[in-house]
């Protein structure tokens, strides 16, 4: 008996799409009568040569990467139920649209309209709270400053008004250290004559 050689052709078809690379290492595996590297070196290279027939191959170091031809074919297969064929020979069939779903999908459409206009609406309230309470505290601002200042003008006023007071009274007091010395001049004289009674 002949054993099939480890770069034998894969079976056309939907058999061969739907072949793991379990399959193909078991197939690389030939004849487990050789141990050790040259066995392990040998499935590599016959799964790589078999992976090779499936899709692209891509080493890098000891890491292998596989691409598959078809992929979207292949996952179109996995999803189909068992005993059904596959739908147009390779074309995208679009499954059929359920009425249901998409009056479910209008009515979660208009709910989520009148949500957005509700928070709109309070959005646009808030908003316009918020400029209200703006206003009022820059009109609040605006007349505290008024204010401030007209009490500061009167304020300056005031002191201008109170040092033309000061100059005016010393101004009226520059007589007062002649007459008091006067007063004291006239002090001494009464005592001087009350002296002279005694």
């Amino acid at each position: 008996m002949e054993e099939p050689g480890p770069a034998a052709a894969p079976p056309e078809g939907r058999g061969r799409d739907e072949r793991s690379l379990e399959a193909l290492s078991l197939a690389g595996g030939g004849g487990a009568a050789v141990a050790g590297r040259q066995l392990s070196e040998g499935r590599r290279a016959t799964l790589a040569s078999a992976l090779e027939l499936e899709g692209t191959v891509l080493r890098e170091g000891r890491l292998t990467q596989f691409v598959a031809n078809n992929l979207e074919r292949r996952i179109r297969l996995s999803g189909a139920p068992r005993g059904e064929p596959p739908a147009g020979g390779g074309g995208s069939s679009i499954p059929a649209i359920d009425p249901g779903a998409l009056q479910d999908v209008v009515a979660l459409a208009g709910q989520v309209a009148a949500q957005v206009d509700e928070l709109l609406r309070n959005v646009h309230c808030g908003l316009q709270a918020l400029t209200a309470l703006s206003v009022g505290c820059i009109q609040t601002y605006r007349d505290g400053v008024e204010s401030l200042g007209e009490a500061a003008d009167l304020s300056i006023r005031a002191m201008y008004a109170l040092v033309a007071r000061c100059e005016e009274l010393d101004r009226a007091m520059q007589p007062v250290p002649a007459l008091a010395k006067r007063i004291r001049d006239m002090k001494g004289t009464l005592e001087r004559l009350e002296g002279l009674c005694k």
